[in-house]
């Protein structure tokens, strides 16, 4: 698509504050991160609703199509959540997936899933990890279920034994009346995992832990019992939603030093994952829980996905799946059958910034609400991401100033993200964009013509102007 070549946003100065410099290391620094995957921006679909995600809803294919556009690589899929929990295998049905509820916008309590299933995932070119029920403690249908994936899906990633074990109970089948607590979820997992794989004679294929949050139940405690168990493990995995309905302040989500304090204490668990040789993922996450609160659709909802998927790399995370539920009933996804979700946004804007990329480095402390990071392919420094996380809706919108040195060449160019405000919603007319260009409702194409701005090199060094909530990513 055509691109208009523009330096109006570079040279932007309104109500500027003082100045940012960082300068660009010529070769990854210390403190990057480990060799990033080729697509560590992924989407996780609730386990009931993935038939309709696929079959009823013409935006996923071309959302994942555009973000392939990107980077080269299908986004990796996970298929699962709490109604996997719900949900029994049954071989004989000809249907994909078979439950009722009372209304369109619910979850079902109880449903069944066919061989077809399996076989609809099987039609998706990238990784697919896909979650089966352990709270029923039926270990032989899981067995069959998972024995059907394996056959099935022939870009299998993983499998799931159960969706968030902190929240089963001592009433649950699983924990066959006894209290249901971290040490009784590490031995089950552990015999799950041997039960499974060794039936069907694998190993590296399990995704452990699933767990919500880092405490009670933690990936250092699971991993301290593993023993040879691990070897059936492909990776093990957090759960992470900042916010809930009682708790949601979008400022907060999307401050920049917010996020590094909130996924801090994930570091222990990224570090007990890579302890056994694993890597760590955020199996499901999103910005707040059943996108409550009322920030989960918003454009600033977007750049919190943008900087978390950077900080959380850095961490050593390998791949963010991030969760899409009941279709028509969901306020953080990223696209429904009628309208595109803002945060869509951010995920592409991430996406953009990663593509071909090995590493990624912070240029600066985390402790405010200005960020940069160094991207490098082979070495060498290929993009600058810059973002500014002051929060905005309305009055005089302020900017700050990044001057970037250590930089080659005359000029470099450079795609922003942005929209009217921190509380833009696509389905409240406000669109962001990025580099000027939008999705359509509907479809996700996408729309407009791209703009990219340029900012001349003088003495190795150039600067940026970003408003308040805008994020820029600088070609070097």
């Amino acid at each position: 698509m055509a691109s208009l070549l523009s330096t109006a946003w570079v040279i932007a100065q309104v109500a500027t504050v003082s100045g940012l410099t960082f300068n660009v290391p010529s070769s990854p620094p210390s403190n990057s991160s480990a060799q990033l995957s080729d697509a560590p921006v992924g989407v996780s679909f609730e386990f009931f609703a993935f038939p309709g995600y696929w079959n009823d809803v013409p935006s996923t294919s071309t959302c994942l199509q555009n973000l392939k556009d990107l980077s080269g690589t299908w986004p990796p899929i996970r298929i699962g959540g709490t109604t996997q929990d719900r949900a029994t295998y049954d071989a004989s049905s000809s249907q994909q997936v078979t439950y009722t509820v009372a209304n369109a916008g619910d979850a079902p309590s109880t449903l069944t899933f066919g061989p077809s299933f399996m076989s609809l995932a099987g039609t998706y070119a990238g990784q697919v990890t896909i979650g089966f029920n352990r709270r029923l403690n039926n270990l032989a249908n899981t067995v069959a279920a998972a024995s059907k994936a394996v056959n099935e899906i022939n870009s299998l990633h993983a499998i799931e034994l159960g969706n968030e074990p902190n929240f089963f109970s001592g009433s649950d089948p699983i924990a066959q009346g006894s209290s249901w607590t971290a040490s009784a979820d590490y031995a089950s997992e552990v015999t799950w995992q041997d039960a499974v794989c060794g039936n069907l004679s694998a190993s590296n294929l399990i995704s452990a832990g699933v767990f919500f949050g880092t405490s009670p139940m933690s990936i250092a405690g699971l991993t301290a019992v593993e023993g040879q168990a691990n070897s059936y493990v492909r990776q093990y995995c957090s759960h992470n939603y900042p916010q809930s309905k009682s708790t949601a302040n979008l400022a907060n989500l999307m401050s920049h030093s917010g996020i590094a304090s909130q996924i801090k204490p994930f570091a222990k668990e990224v570090a007990a994952a890579l302890a056994k040789n694993k890597p760590h993922v955020f199996g499901e996450t999103n910005s707040a829980t059943q996108g409550g609160g009322g920030i989960s659709p918003t454009y600033g909802a977007g750049l919190w996905l943008l900087d978390y998927v950077m900080q959380a790399l850095i961490m050593g995370t390998e791949t963010l799946y991030f969760h899409h539920g009941t279709i028509g009933n969901c306020q953080y996804c990223w696209w429904g059958k009628y309208s595109m979700g803002s945060p869509y946004f951010g995920a592409y804007f991430a996406t953009m910034a990663l593509a071909g990329a090995n590493k990624i480095a912070p240029l600066d402390d985390q402790t405010t609400g200005y960020a940069a990071y160094a991207i490098y392919k082979d070495d060498k420094p290929i993009r600058v991401l810059l973002y500014n996380s002051d929060y905005y809706t309305s009055g005089s919108r302020p900017s700050q100033t990044f001057t970037l040195t250590g930089l080659s060449g005359s000029t470099v160019s450079a795609k922003r993200l942005t929209a009217a405000a921190s509380t833009s919603r696509v389905d409240a007319g406000q669109s962001p964009t990025v580099a000027g260009q939008t999705f359509e409702n509907g479809s996700c194409k996408i729309q407009g013509q791209s703009t990219v701005e340029s900012a001349t090199v003088s003495g190795g060094k150039a600067t940026f102007t970003l408003q308040a909530s805008e994020a820029l990513l600088v070609t070097l």
